[in-house]
């Protein structure tokens, strides 16, 4: 709307640095046979992401485990006998009963698979105290005087499970093909990617986005494409920094094209100004008028509204916004302005001279054999053609390297079509990408 002209790789860092400008592209690389390296299933109740099925059913059983069943804790004989002393774990204080009862190693084993699998066995159990504390004995025998079951909602009968082991049988057997689901490709919101509870999803977007930050080609990427989409124009600046604005710099040579008395006085003023703004403008080619006194608002009331633009004021401002919009005069984000230059003619090329034609010998002369024969020109010539360069060229819009805008426009390099740039390696299971419109 403003017709100013904003670097590319700007917009780029300014998309990633909220989470709701982008989404985040997950897909599953496969081997030669068609099958996942990775595979990646979804929680249909929340949208979470997991590398596992275990992961995702312990996501399911922790966080929405009422939706499925219901916890009913009732009263039962207490353990018989008299504990002087319990077992306790070590990392989790978790109660495991005295040593001798008869639920004791089932409760060990089942609290090291539980939470610290990774450990071995032996090494876990060293780890285990015996504690001798009346208060800490009297409560286990509180809890074992209790039995908890478990009950199945949502279905025809009520089905009623005395351990968390059978209420994760029962779910995989019911539940699970409707709630968690295998996908080769899923897309979620900037923010929640920042959310993700699977521990290597969550680094491997992080890995992602810094990559992104460092250098945003990715980005830039497809910004370059829905641009050009709405009719955008891209030029450069020190043939480095690509720029992305309404219309390509397009020199305006006032001498063949008439042009009225304020197109030329802006353009002669910032040619003669070099990184002026249009504030600067305004007040040399369409002063405000003087303010004789300045009258404060009375209390309760509205402060007195900006006055009304000039008619000399409303003019400047109208060529402007012609010049901007026909690209001869360039406002950059920064808010400097500067005209397109006169384009530097090529150099012409040399015409290439054609030797004189010796007269042609009726065969080798004497002492010379046929392979040293001089051979038609026809036959030697090569048509070798340049290799164009990419619009964008990665080493020289790296950020650290940028340069500001070019004081001498003949720097302005405009760009005939959208920036195609190659996109840079990116880690294969995920990919960032611009929020589309609201």
């Amino acid at each position: 709307m403003t017709g100013r002209a904003y670097p590319l790789f700007d917009i780029a860092q300014m998309i990633l640095q909220k989470p709701e400008r982008h989404l985040v592209s997950f897909k599953v690389q496969k081997n030669p046979e068609g099958k996942p390296l990775q595979p990646l299933f979804v929680c249909a109740l929340d949208d979470t992401l997991w590398l596992s099925e275990e992961e995702a059913v312990s996501h399911v059983l922790k966080k929405h485990f009422t939706t499925f069943y219901q916890a009913e804790r009732t009263a039962t004989e207490p353990p018989k006998g008299k504990y002087t002393f319990v077992a306790q774990c070590g990392m989790s204080g978790a109660i495991l009963g005295p040593p001798n009862y008869h639920d004791y190693q089932n409760q060990l084993r089942k609290l090291h698979a539980e939470r610290y699998s990774r450990m071995p066995f032996e090494a876990y159990k060293a780890r285990v105290r015996i504690v001798r504390d009346e208060e800490v004995v009297k409560k286990w025998v509180e809890d074992q005087s209790f039995k908890t079951e478990y009950i199945c909602l949502n279905l025809p009968e009520p089905v009623r499970l005395g351990t968390m082991e059978a209420v994760e049988k029962h779910f995989r057997e019911v539940h699970k093909e409707n709630i968690i689901k295998p996908v080769e490709s899923h897309t979620m919101t900037g923010a929640a990617a920042r959310t993700l509870r699977s521990p290597d999803l969550a680094r491997l977007v992080r890995s992602v986005w810094e990559d992104q930050r460092r250098f945003p080609l990715q980005i830039a990427t497809v910004l370059s494409q829905q641009f050009a989409g709405h009719g955008l124009q891209f030029f450069k600046v020190n043939r480095t920094v690509t720029h992305v604005t309404v219309a390509r710099p397009h020199f305006l040579d006032m001498e063949a094209t008439p042009v009225s008395e304020g197109v030329k006085r802006i353009v002669d003023y910032i040619n003669t100004h070099a990184k002026c703004t249009r504030r600067q403008l305004m007040e040399v080619l369409a002063p405000a008028p003087a303010v004789l006194a300045v009258v404060p608002a009375a209390e309760g009331q509205a402060p007195p509204s900006a006055p009304e633009p000039t008619p000399e004021q409303t003019a400047v401002v109208a060529d402007l916004h012609w010049l901007i919009h026909q690209g001869h005069v360039i406002e950059f984000a920064n808010g400097t302005l500067e005209t397109a230059k006169k384009p530097v003619p090529k150099p012409a090329r040399p015409e290439r001279k054609t030797p004189e034609k010796a007269p042609a010998a009726e065969g080798p002369t004497e002492g010379q054999s046929e392979a040293a024969a001089p051979v038609p020109e026809s036959e030697t010539t090569a048509n070798i053609e340049p290799v164009p360069a990419p619009p964008i060229e990665a080493a020289a819009e790296n950020p650290r390297h940028a340069t500001p805008p070019a004081e001498n426009a003949s720097e302005l390099v405009p760009s005939s079509e959208a920036p195609s740039p190659e996109p840079a390696h990116q880690p294969d299971d995920a990919t960032v990408a611009p929020a589309p419109p609201i």
